[in-house]
Parts: C-alpha cells; structure tokens; sequence
C-alpha cells in the first residue's frame, strides 16, 4: 500500500534547462554579445544542421508551427475553396491554418492503433477539389505513409506531414517529415526538439518549393524591397536558433530516454483492461506523448480525477475532434459523423512522459494505476 505522495508534474519546462545550464547559458550569452538578434548566423547554422540531421535538401525556420503549416499551404499556389484534407482528431492547428487562408478543410477519421488519419478515410473525401492532404504523426507514431503516399501519387495531391510530435521518429528507415512534399514541425517548449519560446520549421527536398517559402517568410522578398509574393514576417529569432542547434545534438538521445519510459509503462500496464500504444517493428515511435485508452469517458474521468489527487498531473488530448469546435460549424458536421475519433476523445489520457521522467516518480504513476484499478 502506498502511503507517500509525491508531486509528478505532466511537463516540466525547466528540466532541459536546469540539466544543461552551463551549455546553454553559455550558448545564450554568445548570442546576447554579438548582438544579431534576429537573422543572426546561429539561424543558418541551426537550419543546416537540421537538415543533415533529418537528410533533407532545406530546412526553412519561421516563428512557430502554425506559421509553418500556413507557409507550406501558401507555396503550393491554392485558390479559394479548394479542399485540404485533414484529421479531426488532433490540436486544431492544422485546420486552422487550412481556413486562415480561405482553403477548405475537409476532415478524415483516424484508426485507434496509433491515432494518426486512416488511408480509408482519406480515400472517401478525395475530390477533384482536393489539393493536398495533412497528415500529423500524431503523439511520436508514423502515419501509414505507403498507403497514404500511393493515394497521393495516384490521385496527384502533394502530402503535407506535421511533425511537431514525432521529429526524430522513423518510418521504415526514413525520418518522419522527410517522405511527403512538404513538412512543418514546431519547436514549442513541450516538444522533443524544444526552445525557451516560440519557433517552427518548414522543410521539403523540392528546391523550387523551398526557395518560394523562403521569400514567403520574408515578407515575399528574395531581395530587400523586392517582393515577388504576398508574404508574412515568420522568422525563427537568433536565441532560439542556437539554443536549438544544442538540443539537436540532444535529441536521438532524449527520444530514446522516452521509448525506456514507454517500455517501462507497458510492461507496468499490461495487466490491465486498457489499451496501451501498439508499437510496430517499422515505425520508430519518438513518444512526445504516451496515451492510453479506458473503457469509456467516465473511467477516464475517475482515473484522471484519482491520479490528480494522488500529485500526478495527466492531460487529455484531444477532449474535442475538431469537427465538433464551434470553430467549423460553418463545415455542417454533428456527432457521429466520425466514430473514431469521437470514441477516442473519450477515452484518451496522456501520461507523464519526458526525458527527465525518474523512474522513481514513474514507478509511482504505474503503481497508483494499478491500484486504481485494483480497487475499482
């Protein structure tokens, strides 16, 4: 019987920090003394590094991931209502960006193994309207990108990937973001590849695309008061360049310290009548969130409500499909419309999970599930 208490935050931002203040401050201060505060070369460095990293021919940084997702939607020369196909069950961003530019969004259910868009789902909205398709790894999981790349070449429709939680994860031998046209990610505080701040990029191997959406985050300039495009001032800013260039080197590590974590989780959890992540040898799952499933809303409820009282902090993602926000009623969709993901917004809860987890505070998560359940 457990008769301690201990405080188990969902995320705690400073961790990275306080693990590497003497790198970090030392990075930051470089920054502060050159003075170079935006479009300083920790920028340029930064993006190249990551793109030897993922093996990509460009990475474009911007302010944050939204800004990403539009960027990549505006270099693909769309007109008004043109539909963009997107999963419902995910953070509104996607979406959002797809009816910030007068673009149609056009949802997709997604399938309960690994939360990302279902290839059948995608199949019964393709249109001759559609001109491109979002897919977001969702949590760390790949997408099923053979099924979902050979749609797209059959139908002729470009493949937008969002990576914001899977950078570093691997599909087949390939990272994530470097199989469809284009691939936004975002670099908010609570993803794998983090900064102290804002900060997203765009990357693609198509040169064209990548030069038009650099001039489309300048203000749609390629030289000073030149403008080809109708652009926006996203610009990722010097401090967060170089603090990111040292968390790359980081990563493969840190996603690593995730995947022990998620084992440990799984093999704690197995016992019990919940459905855990289902890992396949040829997805190389990065974990930025460890989800699980209940039986329905209500034990979800009860379990969150329970852990809560015992200092454990969990969160749901998502408590709404997307189809369902007030947001897009404009699109006429009700309940029932996507079974899937509306059974999944439910049942869903998302467990502590980062690299600087303890296994002692861990141990605790798991063991105060098992007793929840022992006493239910």
């Amino acid at each position: 019987m457990l008769d301690y208490k201990i405080k188990v935050p969902f995320f705690d931002a400073s961790a990275q920090y306080i693990a590497n203040k003497a790198e970090l401050d030392e990075v930051m201060q470089e920054v502060l003394k050159k003075g170079a505060y935006i479009n300083g070369p920790e920028v340029n460095i930064f993006a190249n590094d990551l793109a030897d990293y993922l093996n990509i021919n460009q990475v474009i940084p911007c302010a944050n991931g939204t800004d990403a997702l539009c960027l990549a939607l505006m270099a693909l020369d769309l007109n008004k209502g043109d539909e963009i196909i997107v999963p419902t069950f995910n953070f509104i961003a996607a979406a959002e960006a797809v009816a910030f530019l007068g673009l149609t969004p056009v949802f997709a259910d997604v399938n309960e193994d690994n939360f990302n868009i279902d290839a059948e789902s995608i199949v019964k909205r393709i249109t001759p309207k559609t001109k491109a398709i979002i897919v977001v790894h969702l949590f760390g999981a790949a997408a099923d990108m053979d099924t979902i790349m050979s749609l797209a070449d059959e139908y002729q429709i470009p493949v937008i990937e969002d990576v914001a939680q899977s950078l570093g994860g691997e599909y087949k031998g390939r990272k994530l973001g470097t199989i469809g046209t284009i691939a936004c990610t975002s670099f908010f505080p609570t993803k794998n590849l983090a900064c102290f701040g804002d900060g997203g990029a765009v990357f693609t191997n198509d040169v064209e695309l990548a030069e038009k959406i650099k001039m489309l985050a300048n203000h749609g300039q390629k030289k000073k008061y030149e403008h080809q495009y109708i652009g926006v001032n996203s610009r990722l800013d010097t401090l967060q360049a170089a603090i990111l260039t040292h968390q790359l080197k980081q990563l493969d590590d840190n996603i690593e310290k995730r995947s022990k974590l998620a084992k440990r989780y799984s093999d704690g959890l197995n016992n019990l009548d919940i459905e855990l992540p289902k890992e396949t040898a040829h997805i190389k799952h990065s974990f930025n969130q460890y989800c699980i499933l209940l039986q329905n809303e209500s034990q979800r409820d009860r379990l969150k409500k329970y852990l809560a009282d015992q200092g454990i902090s969990t969160m749901i993602y998502y408590a709404k499909p997307n189809h369902l926000q007030e947001a897009f009623s404009f699109l006429g969709f009700k309940e029932c419309d996507f079974l899937i993901s509306e059974d999944i917004c439910k049942k869903v809860l998302a467990l502590p999970i980062s690299s600087a987890l303890s296994f002692e505070h861990q141990n605790y998560v798991i063991d105060h599930i098992n007793r929840f359940f022992a006493n239910a």
